[in-house]
């Protein structure tokens, strides 16, 4: 089994557009006002944004974007005008992340982990 694509919801799919742009997403599906699907830039995943009428309560949803330049990736959006709820830091678990939040509040972490991501050194063998 792959991971083929994630979707996450917003009220308002076309400011959502140009917020995941700004991240380096490239848009390859645009069904508005309901329906966007982005390629990233590595990898075969996509990941889209349905249109919703109400955002779910609690938490709602965290995805994680990794890029080996991540301190310059957060420069670069901070130069652009996009807010971080957390510059990069490195954490117990051996990733360095950056957190921030789409406009619908989506929990997004920017982060780095090389082979720590699927080979940590507490990996159940």
């Amino acid at each position: 089994m792959n991971l083929n694509q994630v979707t996450v919801p917003s009220v308002d799919v076309k400011r959502a557009i140009s917020f995941y742009e700004k991240l380096g997403l490239q848009l390859i599906v645009k069904a508005l006002p309901h329906y966007a699907r982005f390629e990233c830039i590595k990898g075969d995943a996509t990941f889209s944004i349905h249109q919703v009428e109400e955002l779910p309560k609690g938490d709602g949803v965290y995805v994680y974007f990794e890029t080996e330049r991540l301190d310059q990736e957060v420069e670069r959006l901070i130069a652009e005008g996009i807010e971080f709820d957390q510059l990069p830091k490195d954490q117990t678990w051996l990733w360095r992340e950056a957190r921030l939040k789409d406009p619908d509040e989506n929990q997004i972490i920017l982060y780095f982990a090389g082979d720590n991501r699927r080979n940590p050194p507490w990996r159940i063998k």
